[in-house]
């Protein structure tokens, strides 16, 4: 369970750091811009890394943790019904088969970045690594969310106890 524990943590403080430098090099950026008027010139570049980071490291522990944004306009219908995890299960497998195909394509793309050997215009990081990055946290999420939609559909008090735990 330790070792469960420990794979929920380290992304959420891999998204909480890049976070953190993100937060930090905006304000030195726009401190650098207004008393010395020298920006920090590889900023853009920085933030879409750090922003891609922070954004997508957290994606699969979102997944597993079933924390996602949900408009519950038809909860009140397949509560009554007690139908809520014959739903629940079945979105989650369909959308975790159907991100298989960006989950692909990204894999090609990061690729195809990687055989052009295109790295970023100021530090001269290769373009590959965050898109790498990406389509790895887009993978796992995919994966979650199929074994998810498969343990609400076939064992929902397990899913409940399991798929509901917090990683702090």
């Amino acid at each position: 369970m330790k070792v469960l524990r420990l794979c929920a943590v380290i992304p959420i403080w891999l998204s909480a750091i890049a976070l953190f430098l993100l937060m930090a090099m905006t304000f030195c950026d726009v401190l650098f811009r207004s008393a010395f008027d020298a920006p920090i010139e590889a900023a853009t570049e920085l933030t879409r890394i750090l922003v891609a980071i922070s954004v997508f490291s957290v994606m699969p522990h979102i997944t597993m943790g079933r924390a996602q944004i949900a408009v519950d306009l038809t909860d009140s219908v397949f509560e009554r019904l007690n139908l809520s995890n014959l739903r629940d299960g079945v979105v989650f497998a369909v959308s975790g088969v159907l991100l298989f195909w960006p989950v692909g394509r990204l894999w090609t793309l990061a690729e195809r970045t990687r055989g052009y050997g295109d790295v970023t215009e100021y530090i001269g990081i290769p373009q590959y690594l965050p898109m790498w990055f990406i389509a790895a946290s887009v993978t796992l999420t995919a994966i979650g969310m199929v074994l998810c939609g498969a343990a609400i559909l076939f064992s929902p008090t397990l899913a409940k106890k399991v798929l509901t735990w917090k990683a702090h």
